[in-house]
């Protein structure tokens, strides 16, 4: 295996743990993927769209890419550990929070789960009927952390077996198979791997390139006006097929934009970093602690939905309002019950280690 493919040597960043700009490159698609979950929800509550729902479009075709690739980036640090190690840092960690943040949205939405059933002894029945079929199919919101852990897996079980560019090659064909109606997690799979892959394979030219574009702004802001206006176009462009709606879904072309525009955002994370300023602190905080956001998002962007739609205001600027409060309110919540018995709902506790705790506690993080 060529040096350049060797994704099981240790990154070294410059960073002990954690590297500046990819923090930033989190903070940006934790942003984007609160802001589509509240732009859309608060379209389809008003029942109209605003100017975030061109936004939300936009960033479609590599929203989801760009965080799979960022979540792989660090795969290389644990792939090597053995079996015990390596389930408790890619697989347990991930399944604790899946687990916990399950109960709590089922609780939540407890009343649709059970609509319809008879007396209590239904209800119980549908509900536990629902936990037991989220061990299955991933629930709601919280599908990104259960695929990180199959993925995980799947990569630790074939890295050794494959050459890297084989495993690259394979998940491309998945992603360009037309698997619509197959399970929801199957799908899914197929669909977001390939993503994971890149980021574990090319993870060292990943940090190359942010290294660039840091170096070569000019090169760089040209490459990303050329890719936005390629994204745009592709992105707005109507094809009236109903699975692939738009010439960025096309198989083949979404794998193409979608690399592209992990990439691109990887180079505005680059930027950004290199720039300094609150902006880029505001998302590095963000990125920091994506997982706090992620597990916490559905509630407040709920709540506030309900608010925005009584107070009538224009559909785009509601849905920036509920984008905010939803990204917010999970980062003070999280600070508000750090140090108390609350504190489980975002960190592991001991008991729920496999293998030896690391003797610093490191920060969560979806990868």
């Amino acid at each position: 295996m060529s040096a350049s493919l060797n994704a099981t040597r240790t990154l070294a960043p410059s960073d002990a743990v954690r590297c500046a700009w990819v923090d930033v490159a989190k903070g940006l698609c934790i942003v984007l993927v609160v802001m589509m979950h509240s732009t859309l929800g608060t379209g389809e509550a008003m029942g109209g769209e605003g100017f975030m729902h061109h936004v939300v479009a936009f960033a479609k075709p590599f929203r989801i890419p760009d965080f799979f690739l960022l979540s792989g980036l660090f795969l290389g640090r644990v792939i090597g550990r053995d079996w015990r190690l390596f389930a408790d840092r890619r697989v347990v960690h991930f399944a604790y929070f899946y687990v916990i943040w399950v109960l709590i949205q089922s609780v939540v939405k407890a009343g649709p789960i059970v609509e319809g059933t008879d007396g209590a002894a239904g209800a119980l029945s549908a509900f536990g009927l629902h936990l037991a079929w989220a061990l299955v199919e991933p629930y709601s919101t919280l599908w990104f952390i259960y695929l990180l852990a199959v993925f995980s897996v799947v990569t630790k079980f074939l890295h050794k077996r494959l050459h890297p560019l084989a495993l690259v090659a394979g998940a491309a064909v998945l992603q360009s198979l037309p698997l619509h109606g197959v399970p929801y997690l199957l799908e899914e799979f197929c669909g977001r791997y390939v993503y994971f892959l890149i980021g574990f394979v090319f993870a060292e030219r990943i940090f190359d390139i942010a290294q660039w574009v840091r170096g070569h702004v000019g090169p760089a802001l040209a490459g990303l006006a050329l890719w936005a206006a390629l994204n745009a176009a592709l992105a707005f462009t109507n094809t009236g097929f109903e699975h692939y709606p738009t010439l960025a879904s096309l198989p083949v072309v979404s794998l193409v934009i979608g690399s592209l525009g992990a990439m691109a955002i990887v180079a505005v994370a680059a930027l950004l970093t290199e720039a300094g300023g609150s902006v880029t602190r505001a998302l590095r905080a963000c990125g920091e602690r994506s997982i706090v956001i992620y597990l916490a998002f559905f509630l407040p962007m709920a709540l506030t939905r309900g608010v925005m739609v009584r107070a009538d205001l224009d559909v785009g600027l509601a849905s920036l309002i509920v984008t905010a409060v939803a990204v917010v309110t999970p980062l003070a919540f999280a600070r508000l019950i750090r140090g108390t018995r609350l504190s489980f709902l975002f960190h592991r506790p001991a008991a729920f280690h496999i293998a030896d705790a690391p003797k610093k506690t490191l920060r969560m993080q979806p990868a």
